[in-house]
């Protein structure tokens, strides 16, 4: 392959992504030490914390009592998720202006395929120039620091960004192996703990370690996955972008009461409201699930828990309900704890046809008509225009559930590419308009020079 025709995968990570949120929220929170704490009241651990602050030591994960015990002059600031979302989709909108494959993994970061570019944009500068003018507008505009790294597949552009931060570093074709010689092989992104001790054993600490190790004896213990990671250490893994969007493998809530609930029906009542919402959820994704679970966790952090599997796939409010109800009851039996958490999980989910008809012929049919309906309703008149008995019944209990707190944005690639492009998995399918964006953005470039 020529050195023309390799690709040329740029990651992008928005910096600190939530505590720089906050900042973009709030102006006078610039220059200052920020983190957003997680819990119930936004003051259990920190989330996420800004340059500043980690100075001090402040880290992910950690009380935020002890962060503000190193850091007095730090600020708290709580979770506002539905802002984060909204300055996420602004930075994905931007950056889909300048490659006509885009894939996000996260709330915070995702790949463009800048593979040939050279021949298209960056005749007149260079890669470096170009990329950094991106992340200078996405920080002048959307007011979020964001850090680049650019190689020829998506696993080293991430590599190299992390290697960057803050900033931009490029892995040059042809420099990918000595990049890669003395960095670990735990900064490989999505590798396991057994993958690494297996490696340990084999004496590969170093990506330049596992280069030196016969390729048959890495495909030997490890498959594939050996032979391709062979490939990445000696620069020589050229991988293409790929945007998959994949149907879920389970789906799941957990929730943290607003304060530990000691009356077991309306913990069971809002338990059965959140259930309802997951059902939904599935129905609308066009899967059913075959297996479901519910885990209480009490105010001792002591943790009980049931599941069922059903005998046929299943999307039935009723039918579900039913069974999550029955799981609590046998499981909350003697418990005298209130409750603090409530997990519940779908999984091993099967397709689901609930394509609407005017009447319906089948159950799913008839569901899938409701669905649509429901939809076309909440997007006219709100959300809570139309509830469940046991939805109406939680927000009658505590005003704490009239206006519910927005989830963890956590989204799955799926759901972040459904937002982005609607239904449309494929941008390419707009690669007219798209080229006219690019177009514009060329001239720009060039005219700046």
């Amino acid at each position: 392959m020529s050195d023309e025709l390799k690709n040329r995968i740029l990651h992008v990570d928005g910096d600190s992504f939530f505590a720089s949120c906050e900042i973009a929220l709030n102006e006078k929170l610039i220059g200052r030490p920020v983190w957003v704490g997680g819990g119930r009241r936004g003051d259990g651990i920190v989330i996420a914390a800004n340059r500043v602050a980690k100075k001090f030591g402040v880290t992910t994960g950690m009380a935020c009592f002890e962060a503000k015990r190193i850091c007095p002059r730090g600020v708290l600031c709580p979770p506002h998720y539905d802002a984060y979302r909204d300055i996420s989709a602004k930075m994905f909108r931007m950056l889909e202006q300048y490659s006509p494959m885009l894939v996000p993994v996260s709330i915070d970061e995702g790949f463009l395929d800048l593979t040939t570019m050279d021949q298209v944009v960056w005749r007149n500068t260079t890669a470096e120039k170009y990329v950094r003018e991106i992340c200078e507008r996405i920080t002048r505009e959307i007011k979020i620091p964001v850090s680049a790294g650019l190689g020829n597949s998506s696993r080293l552009a991430k590599l190299a960004t992390d290697a960057a931060k803050p900033g931009f570093l490029e892995v040059k074709s042809g420099e990918e192996k000595g990049f890669l010689k003395d960095r670990s092989v735990r900064e490989l992104s999505g590798i396991g703990k057994n993958r690494q001790r297996s490696l340990a054993a084999l004496g590969a600490l170093t990506f330049g370690h596992v280069a030196n190790l016969p390729s048959p004896l890495l495909k030997q213990k490890f498959g594939i996955w050996g032979t391709q990671l062979w490939l990445f250490a000696n620069g020589q893994w050229n991988e293409p972008l790929l945007l998959e969007v994949k149907d879920r493998t389970t789906i799941s809530s957990n929730t943290t009461l607003p304060y530990d609930e000691p009356d077991y029906e309306a913990a069971l009542t809002f338990a059965l409201s959140e259930t309802t919402r997951l059902t939904g959820q599935l129905r609308r994704e066009k899967l059913q699930a075959r297996e479901m679970s519910l885990t209480i966790r009490f105010g001792d952090f002591s943790e009980v828990g049931g599941s069922h599997r059903f005998r046929a796939p299943q999307f039935l409010n009723s039918i579900i309900n039913a069974h999550l109800e029955e799981i609590f009851r046998g499981i909350m039996a003697g418990q005298f704890r209130p409750v603090r958490q409530i997990r519940i999980a779908f999984w091993n989910l099967e397709r689901l046809d609930t394509q609407p008809t005017l009447w319906g012929r089948t159950d799913a049919e008839r569901w899938g008509a409701l669905d649509d309906a429901t939809r076309q309703l909440t997007k006219q008149f709100g959300h809570a225009s139309l509830m469940t008995g046991a939805q109406l019944a939680l927000r009658q209990l505590d005003d704490a559930h009239k206006n519910p707190k927005a989830k963890c944005p956590f989204a799955p690639q799926r759901e972040i590419v459904q937002k982005l492009w609607g239904t449309d998995a494929d941008p390419l399918a707009h690669k007219g308009d798209w080229e006219k964006r690019l177009a514009k953005v060329s001239k720009q470039a060039q005219f700046n020079q």
